[in-house]
């Protein structure tokens, strides 16, 4: 199975879970050299896109990039349509090599996920997957709970014993901002020097990671602790995962939990 195969089962699978309605949500995953040479069979600029921001760090690297517009409920019918294959030409330019055969471009929020790539980038050299899409108790509860990191990191590890696990580092908190611009495009990119994921209130999540598995994973368990919250909110809690209870789980499973959430 190469990338693209890859990529579309986890689009099919955001799809179907009804985070990804219509054409909301977007993906951009870094292709390694080797991956693009097994799957091109020339390595051709097909268009040219500019960004007014510096992508000096991420020149010569290779990104699959879903398109504008694009629904990931057709992605897995026609991948060459609703997928692109870029490089990063220089600082300001990136180029298409394949897909987006019916003359469209990369998503409107392209500039956000490589600002996020660039930033993960300096904190894991590993790092290679984001993925934008739209979960519906993480909307909810952007509406119902106060934006405040620390208090999102502490309800949503108390939901389930995995929350901690594995989003250690807790989860950034924006507030509504206009979506496809540079503000909320740099305040993203911000967030994603301390943090994997980061909650856009009243419209989606930002999720990083290695690899498709690591990513689907997190939003999955973001999700679910969201969707424990909406459902237990205002109702009279008996049991609880403590404070006590979370260090005893980050000891255990040896992860560096954010430190002035539970201390």
């Amino acid at each position: 199975m190469n990338f693209v195969e890859e990529t579309v089962s986890i689009l099919e699978e955001l799809y179907r879970h009804g985070w990804d309605e219509r054409n909301g949500g977007n993906l951009s995953y870094i292709i390694e050299e080797k991956e693009v040479k097994d799957f091109l069979k020339e390595e051709k600029i097909l268009r040219t896109y500019h960004y007014d921001f510096d992508m000096s760090s991420i020149v010569g690297k290779y990104f699959l990039i879903t398109g504008t517009g694009k629904y990931f409920k057709n992605c897995k019918r026609d991948p060459e349509t609703n997928l692109g294959l870029f490089k990063i030409l220089d600082k300001n330019t990136i180029g298409l090599l394949w897909g987006l055969k019916d003359g469209g471009g990369p998503t409107s929020e392209a500039p956000t996920h490589l600002s996020c790539h660039i930033e993960r980038l300096k904190v894991d050299p590993l790092h290679r997957l984001v993925i934008h899409c739209h979960p519906t108790n993480i909307i909810c509860m952007s509406h119902v709970h106060p934006l405040d990191e620390a208090s999102w990191a502490r309800d949503l590890w108390k939901m389930q014993t995995e929350s901690i696990v594995v989003f250690p580092e807790g989860i950034g908190v924006l507030p509504w901002m206009l979506c496809g611009g540079i503000k909320i495009g740099e305040a993203t990119a911000k967030k994603m020097k301390e943090y994997r994921a980061a909650v856009w209130s009243q419209h989606g999540l930002f999720s990083t990671g290695r690899n498709l598995d690591e990513v689907y994973g997190l939003i999955e368990t973001i999700e679910k602790a969201a969707e424990i919250y909406m459902k237990i909110s205002g109702m009279k809690i008996y049991s609880e995962i403590s404070n006590e209870n979370l260090k005893e789980l980050a000891e255990f499973f040896k992860v560096n939990y954010k430190k002035g959430v539970i201390d």
